[in-house]
């Protein structure tokens, strides 16, 4: 994770500072999803198939201190 002086560098690094700040404050997190497709690969090979999933509804995840 990168230091809070510096700047994120991609999406993931952002989403995951993002996240942990927001759930180190006990927050709800709401991600809300209509028709998105995801091609998820049958292996790791070049030539593997791939199954297109399709996401719609939403996923709320809680943050909350266990301490």
């Amino acid at each position: 994770m990168a230091d809070a002086n510096d700047n994120t560098t991609n999406w993931p690094e952002l989403a995951g500072a993002l996240y942990d700040k927001l759930t180190e404050r006990h927050a709800e997190l709401t991600y809300e999803f209509d028709h998105v497709e995801i091609g998820v690969p049958s292996g790791t090979g070049e030539k593997s198939e791939q199954s297109t999933w399709t996401v719609s509804g939403s996923i709320s995840i809680r943050g909350r201190n266990l301490d």
